[in-house]
């Protein structure tokens, strides 16, 4: 059980790096805090290119998989026999 809970803290470890790289990565879309100070000069908000749509669908799966980890994580923590 041990092994596993390490494997699984490398692996959070790993996509916790790489979901933070790729939320970096997105475009701003406008209307948040720089726009209210006076920084927001966006055009074409609603055009997406593949990438982008890739770039999306990556995060949502990196986040996914992140998430799914953590849930791991806290069930061998809560079920571990203690010895």
């Amino acid at each position: 059980m041990e092994i596993l809970k390490i494997i699984l803290l490398v692996l959070l470890a790993i996509t916790s790096v790489l979901l933070t790289l790729l939320i970096l990565l997105h475009k701003g879309r406008g209307g948040g805090m720089s726009d209210m100070f006076g920084g927001g000069m966006t055009t074409s908000l609603g055009s997406s290119g593949v990438a982008e749509k890739n770039l999306n669908r990556i995060t949502v799966v990196l986040g996914i998989s992140w998430g799914l980890v953590i849930i791991a994580l806290g069930l061998i923590q809560r079920f571990a026999v203690e010895s």
